[in-house]
């Protein structure tokens, strides 16, 4: 089939050479032309395991390019919408003017018979409403909503192996040419034995958001207990293990630490409050409140525990932070836990060395102020204190002996529970962690 991405950012990059993999003649259509450019060289513009070698194959193939022109998606029988929906700047809601400009501009070059298909995250409702707007300008031209579930360091094989297919259709007969047409687009994941749900557009916007929400709820669970273990000497880490051997519950996602971020997530559950709002249902999901409360206090916690750790003050104290991307494998940093707490012990007086494998570049745009190093050897020379905030497999397998001789007190404070507690410990180290006795 010939498909078109719009927006080719981490979600339509992905998408585009994924499709391509799986046969399809592909152009992804990227505003950005620079970005654009970069792509067509086969080089990708963030940090993703797996991608780069993925982008050459289906570029060598001949069966995928990149544009900045939109008239360049015409002719293509299916058009994936994958432009972001950021938080509105002062507002919890999502801002929606990227969906709608593609949209708007996809219809200049959409024809009958063609079905475009949204994958960002949006609040519900947007769909109908893009639906009206499609089949008014283009009659014949139907929408579908095809949300995504990428995981940032699994993006390849969440799209060529997902977990689930997720349709949101009109109802009646365009319905069943939409699943017609996705079917045939996904032939090779649905003959996996892939599950399918199909379903109205309402419900296809609310899994995105409700799945988040979920997994928000349960970080913040596990986090919510690691403070009650510190104010009552309980270990958290060994209570997730005890309550996760209950299959209902499941150890996954039961990590107390440093909490979550990313460019999805915290803006995700603030969207969804946003919206109930606007539905006048936010009773239902003022509980998401609190989570992003105790999401947003673990950061703060940090930062006290670094003071104590400092014998009470953080001033002139030499701080090294290991890890920046708000999670291993990626280099993004949005609403990046790490970066937040780094910048708060700088703030309050501390001499703070940030590395991470990936992210460097991407601080030294956003973070000017703060000192960024290539290895955790340079952050930790002479450092009265070691953070571990992004739990990179580099960071995870340290040489507690080795790396001792470089600091200048083995203090170390385990944001991700990400390090063998006994193993530092018996090479002379101080260990803290939230929600976990000194060690």
């Amino acid at each position: 089939m010939q498909l078109s991405v719009i927006g080719c950012g981490y979600l339509g990059a992905v998408h585009a050479a994924s499709m391509a993999q799986l046969g399809h003649d592909v152009v992804g259509i990227e505003v950005d032309a620079a970005k654009a450019e970069l792509l067509a060289s086969g080089k990708a513009p963030f940090h993703e395991p797996g991608f780069e070698e993925l982008l050459a194959s289906s570029l060598a193939s001949g069966r995928l390019r990149f544009s900045s022109d939109m008239a360049d998606a015409a002719g293509s029988q299916v058009h994936f919408v994958c432009v972001g929906t950021p938080q509105k700047r002062g507002e919890y809601a999502a801002d929606l003017r990227y969906v709608e400009s593609a949209t708007e501009s996809l219809l200049e070059v959409l024809a009958p018979g063609e079905l475009v298909v949204g994958k960002s995250t949006v609040p519900v409702g947007t769909a109908a409403r893009l639906a009206d707007l499609v089949t008014g300008k283009v009659p014949g031209a139907l929408l579908a909503w095809n949300p995504e579930f990428l995981r940032e360091g699994f993006a390849v094989q969440d799209t060529l192996h997902p977990d689930r297919l997720v349709y949101g259709l009109p109802a009646g007969a365009d319905g069943e040419t939409a699943r017609a047409l996705l079917d045939e687009v996904y032939a090779a994941i649905v003959a996996d034995g892939t599950p399918q749900v199909v379903t109205d557009y309402a419900t296809a916007e609310m899994v995105k958001t409700a799945a988040n929400s979920f997994l928000a709820t349960k970080i913040s669970f596990i986090n919510a207990m690691a403070e009650l273990c510190e104010a009552t000497g309980a270990d958290v880490k060994q209570l997730a293990d005890a309550i996760g051997y209950d299959d209902r519950i499941g150890r996954k996602f039961l990590n107390a630490g440093l909490g979550f971020g990313g460019g999805c997530l915290p803006k995700d559950i603030r969207a969804f409050m946003a919206r109930a709002g606007e539905l006048g249902a936010d009773q239902a999901l003022t509980f998401l409140r609190e989570v992003d409360n105790i999401n947003m206090r673990r950061r703060i916690r940090m930062v006290e525990l670094a003071r104590e750790v400092c014998d009470g003050s953080l001033l002139g104290k030499r701080i090294a932070v290991l890890g920046a991307a708000f999670k291993p494998d990626s280099d993004d940093i949005r609403d990046s836990p790490a970066l937040n707490v780094a910048a708060q012990l700088q703030l309050q007086g501390a001499t703070v060395r940030v590395t991470d494998p990936a992210a460097g570049d991407n601080i030294r745009r956003s973070w000017p102020q703060l000192d960024v190093v290539d290895t955790a050897e340079e952050a930790a020379h002479r450092a009265d204190a070691v953070l571990v905030l992004t739990e990179w497999k580099q960071f995870r397998e340290l040489d507690p002996v080795a790396f001792g001789q470089v600091v200048a007190r083995k203090a170390v404070l385990d944001g991700r529970q990400a390090l063998d507690r006994d193993a530092w410990t018996a090479a002379g180290w101080s260990y803290r962690a939230l929600g976990r006795r000194a060690g």
